[in-house]
């Protein structure tokens, strides 16, 4: 009797086996796949659907490939030929932080359910990057102190202790060097990144980041803002998963109002609003069970996809239109500013929060008592102006000395052309007036800001070779908010060129002091200006460099922006 019995659970087991794949977390809620065991997942299902495609797109600083899982109804795997077909691509991104690892099992459980049920949509191509810190996935411990599961989990940095979603612009990693092959490659309509939060207690399993809507091109804004939110929420809150946009409190605690999220394009929802494509960044609360964050995590993605489905018309339609706006538009934000006297209220679903003695410190502590839900109306701010604007100029350009600047650029989509000869150009040229240095690194490097500028009109030599980049196409957010320096994520805020920042040539005083008395007898003008100068009384100030700075000794290249900006129309000679 017990020799049949065992025979019947092995049969069992074994049918079981042959019509779905069963993933850690559905063994046990309380784990979170390996990479291993992620790996060999997919590769079984890429063996068994022809549905599915598992694609390398390039390496990781960890030496594996990024991989990037497909799926299509009718088995087409070219994106142009799917964009031919006026079909929708969504991209979903999962374990930039592999701390946070729910979009890792529930993409799994999804894609196997789509694949089992033959339910992936006639219109819509998803593409999901199954792990894309493949580096932290494989460090794994316990790092999150805060977080309520799993048994083990990654690691928030990769292999050289980078965020990488803080990347995507400096693109230091080579994660987000293949990650950016992807998005070129795809040119998703709507991109999903799952991330947990941190932060205050409150009721909610997940919090919502969407686009953020001032920064977005205003024709995808309104859809995003007037019809897939609200059903997103409609149909999450059938599902009995309640959102709330990401609590980003004004103050201590979410009573004190809501700060809508600015994503600038180091993150990856500001990265693909460079590129028109709506994004989304789903965080699940940190303190709720880890089941409850990975089934929320695949009911959204669900929803995301039944939405896309519905308004697959509508949402090319709109990225056609945003394309054709950017394309033609003549001034561009550079950054951002929060208007607090403008704000919306929400029924926020939360926990009372009080305060007392800290059995460490002794001193005052806060904390949310569980036993007080309360739902009450909290105001949130998420109206953002620009504080900086600029107008693009007809092209500009790129010595090739700058292969870094010029490799993203080409990575992102980006359309150029190159001198065929040596030539003099007349150009607006920026020179480096003053900025801000960060005080210490941050993610590898110190991240300027208040870039002051000074422009002028110059001709300056070109050569054979050099890159010019015409603003008459649809990747100008992209090309203006990384080669304008004072954008908030320009090349030049995040360090490509702080060599032109250094004076390489000099004076010693003893010999220049006959010279500059000698430019000073020759040219009334300059002693004037050097009188006004001195009646300044400015700290630290060197008549010596002065007059050095304003002769013809002094090199012009110095704090000049290397970059061009080409304003009036010239017939050249391109490649």
């Amino acid at each position: 009797m017990l020799k049949k019995t065992l025979i019947l659970l092995f049969l069992a087991v074994c049918i079981q086996n042959a019509w779905a794949q069963v993933i850690p977390f559905e063994k046990n809620n309380k784990l979170s796949a390996t990479y291993q065991e992620l790996v060999e997942f997919y590769t079984l299902l890429d063996q068994k659907y022809d549905q599915m495609r598992v694609i390398d797109y390039g390496p990781t600083d960890i030496g594996k490939p990024l991989q990037l899982i497909v799926l299509s109804k009718d088995k087409v795997f070219d994106p142009v030929l799917i964009r031919k077909q006026n079909k929708r691509i969504l991209l979903i991104n999962n374990g930039i932080h592999p701390g946070e690892p729910e979009g890792i099992d529930a993409s799994m459980m999804l894609v196997r359910d789509l694949l089992e049920k033959n339910s992936i949509p006639d219109n819509v191509v998803i593409c999901i990057i199954p792990i894309y810190n493949i580096d932290g996935m494989l460090n794994r411990g316990l790092s999150r102190v805060n977080q309520n599961g799993p048994e083990a989990y990654g690691f928030r940095g990769n292999y050289q202790n980078l965020d990488l979603n803080r990347d995507f612009i400096k693109s230091d990693s080579q994660n987000s060097r293949s990650f950016q092959k992807i998005f070129t490659t795809w040119q998703p309509d709507v991109f999903m990144d799952n991330h947990t939060s941190n932060g205050a207690d409150y009721q909610y399993i997940m919090t919502l980041i969407p686009s953020q809507k001032d920064k977005l091109n205003s024709v995808l804004s309104n859809y995003l803002s007037t019809k897939m939110l609200p059903e997103l929420y409609t149909k999450m809150k059938e599902s009995g998963y309640d959102l709330t946009p990401y609590v980003n409190s004004m103050g201590e605690t979410p009573e004190s109002g809501i700060v809508g999220f600015l994503e600038t394009p180091r993150y990856s929802s500001g990265y693909a609003a460079l590129h028109n494509t709506i994004g989304f960044i789903p965080e699940t609360h940190m303190l709720k069970p880890f089941d409850q964050r990975v089934k929320s995590t695949q009911q959204f993605m669900v929803h995301v996809i039944s939405t896309i489905q519905k308004d697959a018309v509508i949402i090319g339609e709109t990225k056609r239109k945003a394309d054709e706006a950017v394309k033609n538009q003549e001034l561009f934000p550079l950054r951002w500013t929060l208007n607090t006297d403008t704000f919306s209220t929400f029924s926020f679903k939360g926990f009372e929060a009080k305060y007392k003695t800290s059995e460490v410190s002794g001193k005052s502590r806060l904390y949310y008592d569980r036993n007080e839900p309360f739902e009450r109306d909290i105001k949130v701010f998420d109206d953002y102006r620009p504080s900086l604007t600029v107008n693009k100029p007809i092209a500009y350009v790129i010595p090739q000395a700058w292969q870094k600047v010029i490799e993203l650029l080409q990575l992102n989509g980006v359309e150029m052309k190159r001198l065929r000869a040596d030539v003099a150009l007349d150009l607006e040229m920026y020179y480096i007036e003053d900025y801000k240095n960060g005080s210490t690194p941050y993610e590898g490097r110190y991240l300027k800001s208040q870039v002051k500028l000074k422009a002028e009109m110059r001709k300056v030599n070109f050569y054979e070779g050099d890159y010019l980049v015409f603003t008459d196409q649809i990747k100008n957010r992209y090309i203006i908010e990384t080669l304008e320096p004072q954008a908030t994520d320009s090349f030049f805020a995040w360090n490509f060129f702080d060599s032109t920042l250094g004076q390489k040539e000099h004076f010693s005083d003893y010999v220049f002091e006959d010279v500059a008395a000698q430019l000073l007898k020759d040219d009334p003008k300059l002693a004037e200006d050097l009188k006004l100068e001195k009646l300044k009384n400015l700290a630290n100030f060197s008549a010596l460099d002065w007059v050095y700075r304003n002769s013809k000794y002094y090199e012009k290249t110095h704090k000049r922006y290397p970059i061009g900006r080409l304003v009036s129309p010239i017939k050249l000679d391109l490649k």
